[in-house]
């Protein structure tokens, strides 16, 4: 069996795309991480003021997804957030379960 530990990921959607964007990149994710990981919560944060500013930009979606998961997926997890277009921010980081 698999060791799996507990993670969150949070992420910052660009939201200058629109509301069906943010939706269906918030959808893709949640589908990733569920195809890969154990979910044990989904917090969308929704549009919150950026402390500072991002592209020119002042706001974003924020969402927060708690889950539990083998070792190898978070990284894999950060490279896809990295190259997917409309995500201003990332972080994955490992929490105590």
């Amino acid at each position: 069996m698999t060791k799996k530990n507990a993670y969150e990921a949070l992420f910052i959607i660009d939201m200058s795309e629109g509301e069906a964007a943010v939706k269906s990149l918030v959808e893709k994710f949640t589908a990733l991480i569920s195809e890969h990981a154990e979910i044990t919560g989904v917090n969308e944060w929704g549009k919150r003021r950026l402390a500072y500013p991002i592209n020119d930009k002042n706001e974003g979606y924020y969402v927060l997804v708690n889950f539990s998961s083998p070792t190898d997926f978070p990284s894999e997890l950060e490279r896809i957030f990295g190259i997917t277009e409309g995500i201003m921010r990332y972080m994955v980081t490992r929490t105590e379960a």
